[in-house]
């Protein structure tokens, strides 16, 4: 869904530290102490505590040229404790360049104007508000740019195989995005992050692009994962610490991007674009840690990207990526099709474990979410527009491991019609599928549907498939409901 577009969209733009450093953390080393290797890992967590990381910079701090000179000559020792973490090969010497916040400005509008992937963030916004996971006044364009000026500490620019640091910031909190930047500069110089990752503009069928959204965002979560486990390395190299043997503050680090508590407007995004964009950092981290504890470096880091993630779910579980699990596609039928000429194909997506999760909390709560979002197996929604007026119909359907976790899942679903439409006081129960009346009442039918003001809205289960029908012009719901279901 949003996740595939916003992973485009802040390509190795947000940094690792965007929500603030756990407290404590360790004082990041002088590049002229750094190890040429990271330490090897003790049996148990360092016990000299971290210290408290240096206080920030006030607003009107500008780096002097000394500073400036000595940040960026630590480029080359950082990236060497990097290639010595990471088991990535350094090809090339990395370019490096201080920025202010004139040219960072450009930089993230630049970015978000991209036309492929502008358009894709319209179109999900739309789908986003009709599902109810983001407000129908939010504009997300503009609060994105707003978001990422608060949060930008540094970037590696995948386009000028630039590292940007910043001359607003000091030297020393400058260090730790810097191990994690010159991954990803690491991972392009081996890989080619964006070709890996999977930007493109080629015509592709909804099936897909709803694989492609999966893939898209499991990998982003691979390339964030790495440059985490790398920062979190280097901020514990001088204590001996690492990702594998200290998780606990692997976990304080976490739990400080969760809260989010130095991030004003961070903490003011809707529930579900915080979830999104923590996702490659949290998920990610742990991916990461799960590979390196069962695998080790080389399984991490080179290997992980030959032989990448398939979708969330494996990313969420490690266990089925280390198992080789492997879900097979479900049909998208060309829903535009089966409405007529009057409509054109909007947004075809993915409804991935990440996404059910997150709806279940926005739903219900974490609690509710945890209990559903594993029973996931496979899912994706099609928007069409409508011509003449723009209006939107929207079909979605999720595949569960059982017919009682799609019975869960449904139930939690038809409960916020109430919330998302404004109900006109007709709907009912059906038997034999969305929109055909039938039996008597919700309880005894696998569907249910209520007319609202945006049309006709409701579900069906049908085995371990459920089935989300949205303002589908009744003329029209026998053949979409048939197209979806392969009959």
């Amino acid at each position: 869904m949003l996740l595939r577009v916003v992973a485009l969209v802040v390509l190795l733009a947000l940094v690792a530290n965007a929500q603030g450093p756990p407290k404590p953390q360790p004082t990041p080393p002088k590049p002229d102490a750094l190890p040429s290797a990271p330490a090897q890992p003790p049996s148990k967590e360092p016990a000299s505590q971290p210290q408290k990381p240096p206080a920030p910079a006030s607003a009107d701090y500008q780096i002097t040229p000394e500073e400036a000179k000595e940040l960026l000559t630590a480029v080359d020792e950082v990236l060497q404790f990097d290639r010595a973490d990471t088991g990535l090969r350094i090809k090339h010497e990395v370019k490096r360049q201080l920025a202010d916040r004139q040219q960072v400005q450009k930089y993230i509008e630049d970015r978000i104007k991209d036309d492929e992937d502008a358009q894709r963030l319209r179109r999900s916004e739309a789908v986003l508000k009709k599902l109810g996971l983001l407000p129908r006044d939010f504009d997300l364009q503009t609060f994105l740019v707003v978001l990422l000026r608060e949060q930008v500490a540094g970037y590696y620019d995948t386009k000028t195989k630039t590292v940007y640091l910043l001359d607003w910031l000091p030297p020393a909190s400058q260090l730790p995005v810097m191990a994690h930047e010159l991954t990803h500069a690491l991972q392009d110089q081996n890989f080619g992050l964006e070709k890996w990752i999977g930007k493109g503009t080629s015509e592709k069928t909804p099936a897909e692009e709803v694989r492609g959204d999966e893939e898209i965002a499991a990998r982003h979560a691979v390339v964030e994962g790495q440059a985490m486990a790398a920062m979190i390395d280097y901020l514990l190299a001088p204590t001996g610490g690492s990702v594998v043997n200290s998780p606990l503050i692997t976990e304080a680090m976490q739990q400080s991007m969760m809260e989010g508590t130095d991030s004003p407007v961070f903490n003011r995004a809707p529930l579900f674009l915080k979830r999104v964009l923590l996702f490659p950092y949290r998920y990610g981290l742990d991916f990461e840690r799960e590979l390196l504890v069962k695998g080790g470096k080389e399984k991490a880091f080179a290997g992980v990207f030959k032989n990448p993630p398939q979708n969330t779910r494996q990313v969420m579980e490690p266990a089925t990526y280390l198992a080789g699990e492997k879900l097979p596609d479900l049909p998208v039928p060309d829903v535009a099709k089966r409405l007529g000429n009057d409509w054109e194909k909007y947004d075809v997506g993915s409804i991935g474990e990440f996404d059910v999760a997150v709806m279940a909390e926005i739903y219900a709560d974490p609690d509710t979410a945890i209990k559903i979002y594993p029973h996931w197996r496979g899912g994706w929604y099609y928007a069409a527009r409508r011509k003449d007026s723009g209006a939107l119909a929207l079909v979605m359907v999720t595949k569960w491991e059982s017919e009682q976790a799609a019975a869960d899942f449904r139930r939690l679903y038809d409960a916020t019609f109430g919330k998302r439409y404004t109900s006109t006081g007709r709907g009912g129960g059906s038997c034999g599928g969305v929109g055909c009346p039938g039996c008597k009442g919700i309880a005894d039918c696998n569907a249910f549907w209520v007319e609202t003001s945006e049309g006709r809205v409701g579900t069906e289960r049908n085995g371990d498939l459920v089935v989300a029908i949205e303002s589908v012009p009744q003329e029209s719901l026998d053949k979409v409901r048939q197209a979806v279901l392969g009959k």
